[in-house]
C-alpha cells in the first residue's frame, strides 16, 4: 500500500514501526522518467521492426533492366566541353542557364 506524491516527490509506504518515506530531487525524477521512456519506446520500436520485418518481402531490384527513372538525361540547355584536348571522347556537360533564383 504505497502512496505516492508527486508534487513532494515523495512515496510513502507503510510498516510496522511507522512510515517509510523515499524522497528524490526534480533533475534525478526527471533523469529517471526520461530513460524510462526511451527504453518503453524502443521496446516498442523492436517489435513493430520485427512485424514489419516478418509482413514484408524483400525487393531484388534488376539492375540490366533500363527504366525511365532510373536512366539519365541531361538538361536541354547544356553544352559539352572537352576537358583532354589529346582525348575527344572525355567530356563534360555544363549548364548554360542560370535558375532564376
Amino acid at each position: 500500500m504505497a502512496i505516492p506524491n508527486y508534487t513532494y516527490l515523495k512515496l510513502k509506504m507503510p510498516r510496522p514501526n511507522g512510515i517509510i518515506i523515499v524522497s528524490s530531487t526534480f533533475s534525478h525524477t526527471f533523469e529517471c522518467d526520461r530513460e524510462h521512456y526511451e527504453l518503453a519506446t524502443a521496446v516498442v520500436n523492436s517489435s513493430k521492426l520485427l512485424q514489419l520485418g516478418e509482413s514484408s518481402t524483400p525487393a531484388v531490384p534488376d539492375f540490366n533492366k533500363s527504366t525511365s527513372l532510373t536512366a539519365f538525361h541531361p538538361l536541354k540547355e547544356t553544352k559539352a566541353v572537352g576537358i583532354n584536348p589529346t582525348n575527344p571522347t572525355k567530356i563534360v556537360r555544363v549548364r548554360t542557364q542560370l535558375p532564376a533564383k
